[in-house]
């Protein structure tokens, strides 16, 4: 049994490390999870954060996520060993529209190996799902380098929340030796905005319009369930 395994046995406390090229969404995914928040703002966070979050999982199960946000520039640094010590989960953060960002992640493997941590779980987690226009990493690319090193795989969007909640319970859940409900998954799962612009609306042709009205075209905002 793992340094990380007698911990989890013993208080629930669940450190759960983010690593990952700089820009890559990690600080806008914790801050979208802890907060409910997201900024297009970016600033690099230099060194590491920190964050808690309670979870609850099958309603009686407790536990408080440790979540430490790594600066992309650590992976050069002297500090990442002590980042990553004692986690039980490792995230290796990736842009699906940023090749890079994935090719470098063998870096970042080789580095918590050397950190000599054995965490619990790995995942590599895809982030700006949502510009789908804009991958360059395909899914199934991400889902085999994943397979490869027995990691788990994901796709989340710190923009619009699609997944993340979802994500981290079903971390917590794993640790815990449980697994979540149908009714739990969808618990987690956010309704997706999408604004949908008036120039769109306004540029259909008045005749168009007359044989094919704009269904909703007096709201602002549709809801993506």
């Amino acid at each position: 049994m793992s340094d990380s395994e007698d911990d989890l046995s013993l208080d629930k406390q669940l450190k759960l490390v983010l690593v990952g090229d700089a820009g890559t969404g990690k600080t806008s995914i914790v801050r979208r999870y802890c907060h409910q928040e997201f900024s297009r703002q970016y600033f690099p966070t230099a060194g590491v954060d920190f964050f808690l979050k309670q979870a609850t999982v099958h309603g009686t199960r407790d536990a408080t996520l440790q979540l430490w946000d790594v600066g992309g520039s650590s992976l050069d640094g002297k500090m990442l060993d002590k980042y990553i010590f004692g986690a039980h989960v490792v995230i290796y953060v990736i842009d699906v529209t940023n090749a890079s960002s994935l090719d470098n992640l063998s870096q970042w493997i080789q580095a918590v190996h050397s950190s000599q941590t054995k965490p619990t779980l790995c995942a590599v987690l895809g982030n700006k799902c949502d510009m789908e226009h804009q991958r360059v990493i395909r899914s199934d690319r991400q889902q085999k380098f994943a397979s490869d090193h027995g990691f788990f795989s994901y796709v989340v969007s710190a923009r619009t929340g699609e997944n993340i909640s979802l994500f981290f319970q079903k971390m917590a859940a794993e640790l815990l030796g449980l697994k979540l409900s149908r009714a739990e998954q969808e618990e987690h799962q956010p309704v997706v905005r999408a604004e949908i612009s008036d120039a769109y609306v306004t540029s259909v042709p008045e005749s168009s319009a007359k044989r094919a009205p704009v269904i909703g075209a007096k709201s602002a905002v549709c809801i993506l369930q």
